[in-house]
């Protein structure tokens, strides 16, 4: 995944399977504010205790 632009379209399939692999995730943990996809990055990073990289990967395997 070159970036989160690129999966902006399906955002609400990846936070559906988001939300069924990592049950502790709420609504607003996968919010997804145009043009803020780092916040949401950051977000996950935090509650997830990953690592950007480890986000976008993750991202890009659902």
């Amino acid at each position: 995944m070159g970036n989160l632009a690129e999966f902006n379209g399906n955002w609400n399939e990846t936070k559906g399977k988001l939300k069924q692999r990592f049950a502790m995730l709420t609504d607003n943990d996968v919010l997804l504010v145009e043009g803020k996809q780092d916040e949401l990055i950051g977000r996950l990073q935090i509650k997830l205790g990953k690592t950007k990289e480890e986000m976008h990967k993750i991202i890009a395997e659902l």
